[in-house]
Parts: structure tokens; sequence; C-alpha cells
């Protein structure tokens, strides 16, 4: 799979920059409005009784913020925050000393929660609902079971693919909370505060502009700012333009609405090689050169969600809108 500068996954120039921008608080916290309510009022009437709060899972595209609002969660219950994921946990032995480890209240958070080992998942039953966890010992004749008890803490759990988890994972979580893509407005906001933190000043239509084509995500919103500022910066800008934004999404091609050049190789695939679809995944992959699984879970949604193409049951179809986008008609002539 290609680099892309418009995919909500972590890449690795995102690591480092990413720490930095994270706001600490829920008011910090910009967009996700219902979220941010349901959690300020289970955060207030936790502490209210002393008690650590319910079991969380944070579910949506990548890209959001589920990582930012576990470690909210934290800082607002005034407990540590312990971070790992889910293909990092292989044995039980391993979810066993991350938990013994653990402080009263504490806040775990597991990351792709959905990829943890069946054995591993199992044994996290038992700690989230009582607190106690049961290891076996030794092999054979000779195993034994050994209970250890807990103290009383809160799993965040985060995933991109809720319909992944099993139902007694997921009927163990107290508190499901969904994020939304983010509009454009409070993009625009993230991006004037991103700019603020990398202390450049940037022009109400530049931030607006790359909110517009930032996918609702802030990850890529931040990601784009980040290429934007060093073309600004060699050019000698004391604040970055509407023009020199223009002209470094179309150098980075990455369209007004947030199209990069991988979908419009998917969609002009289906268009000039199939005139429209309905075709089916397997002969798009083989035509553009693609695994069907990368397309299914990370090209298409987003295409979906603007209406650009359409799942039916003979196949993939590109929609009128999508034909409009390029300037094309219905019938594919110019």
């Amino acid at each position: 799979m290609d680099e892309r500068m418009v995919t909500g996954e972590l890449q690795s120039e995102d690591s480092t920059v990413e720490l930095s921008l994270r706001p600490i608080t829920l008011n910090q916290y910009i967009g996700q409005p219902k979220v941010k309510e349901n959690l300020s009022i289970f955060i207030q009437a936790a502490k209210m009784r002393e008690e650590p709060l319910d079991h969380v899972l944070l579910y949506g595209p990548p890209g959001l913020g589920k990582t930012t609002l576990a470690a909210i969660i934290a800082n607002e219950m005034g407990v540590q925050f312990r971070s790992t994921s889910g293909p990092a946990i292989d044995r039980a032995g391993d979810l066993a000393a991350i938990l013994s480890s653990l402080e009263p209240g504490d806040v775990l958070f597991i990351d792709e929660v959905h990829r943890l080992p069946r054995s591993v998942e199992e044994v996290l039953y038992s700690a989230m609902e009582d607190f106690f966890i049961d290891i076996v010992i030794g092999t054979g004749p000779s195993a034994r079971s050994v209970r250890i008890d807990l103290p009383p803490f809160t799993l965040v759990g985060a995933t991109t693919r809720a319909g992944l988890l099993s139902a007694p994972l997921r009927d163990r979580f107290g508190v499901l909370s969904r994020l939304e893509y983010y509009e454009t407005k409070d993009l625009c906001s993230i991006v004037e505060r991103t700019a603020d933190i990398f202390e450049t000043s940037i022009s109400q239509e530049a931030a607006l502009e790359v909110a517009r084509r930032s996918r609702g995500t802030p990850r890529i919103a931040n990601r784009l700012l980040k290429r934007i500022r060093d073309i600004s910066q060699v050019k000698g800008e004391s604040e970055i333009s509407l023009e020199t934004t223009e002209s470094a999404l179309k150098m980075l091609q990455v369209d007004d609405v947030g199209l990069d050049h991988i979908d419009h190789k998917l969609l002009k695939g289906i268009i000039e090689g199939f005139q429209g679809g309905p075709v089916g995944l397997e002969t798009i992959a083989a035509t553009i050169g693609e695994e069907s699984q990368t397309i299914e879970d990370v090209y298409e949604p987003y295409l979906l969600q603007i209406g650009f193409i359409q799942r039916t049951p003979r196949g993939r179809l590109v929609t009128t809108k999508a034909y409009e986008h390029f300037g094309l008609k219905v019938d594919g002539k110019n």
C-alpha cells in the first residue's frame, strides 16, 4: 500500500508530533460534543462516589482521537494512565503482569482491543467484572490455578472494528462511545490550535481550506498542516496564506474534497475500465494492483461516506457525483 497523506492510520512521522498536540482536559478537546458531555457526567459521578469509572469502549474510524480521549479520562480522574495494544499481549501471563502492577483507580488503555488473542480475552472477563484473574501455572497433572486479586481499575478499549469484538467482551463495557467524523468548523479550530502550538500563523481562509480537505479527521488535518507549514516557511511567509495552502495541497495530490491519487486511481479504474460498474471487488483489486481487503477497509469507507461509490449486490458502482467531480458525463464522454 502506498504512503498516503490522507489516511487516518497512524504513521511513523505522526508519533512524535501528536504527543505535543494532544489536549489534556475535556475542555481543551475540540469536537465530539455528545461523547464529551456523556464522559464529563460519568467522570463527575464516579469522583463524587470515590469509585473508578466504568469500563469505557471508544470506537470509530482511525485518527479521530480515541487515544487522546483515553488519556484525558485518566487525567480528569486524577489517576495514572497505562497504555498497551491488543497485538502486543500474546499470552495471559503478559496481561496478568500489566494488571497486577496497576494502582487502585488507574486507567488501562488497550488500543485495537478487538485483536486480543482469545485466551487473553477470556482472562480479561473476570478482571473487568470482579477484579481478579485466574492463572494456570504448570502443565499436565502438576498444573494448578492461582487466583490474583486486582485493585479496582478502569479499562478503556479502543477499536476501529467494533463488529469484530466478541459479545461477552463488549457487554462488560459500561460506557460505549462512538466517535464520528468531525465537522469542518471543528477541524478549522483544530488547525488553528495546531498552528499556535507550531508557533506559526495561518489565515482563517487557509485553515478552512485545510479543514475542508481533511476528510473529517484531525490526524489528517495536522499532517497536512505540517507539510504546508514547511512550504510556507521556505517561501518566507509570516502567515500561511490561502494561495500557498492551495498550491501545497496540489503538490501533495490532495484535491478539493480530500481525495488523493489512490482514490483517483480506484474511481477512474472503475469508470474507464468498467463504464462505472457495477464491478466485483476482486476484479477492481486485480485491475489497480491493490489487495481487496485494503480497498474495502482503507479506501472505500470515505468514498462511500461522500457518496462517490455505492455497494450493490452486483458489485461496486461509481455514482453521478463522482463523474461530476472529474468533469465527466455518465456516458463516459467529456
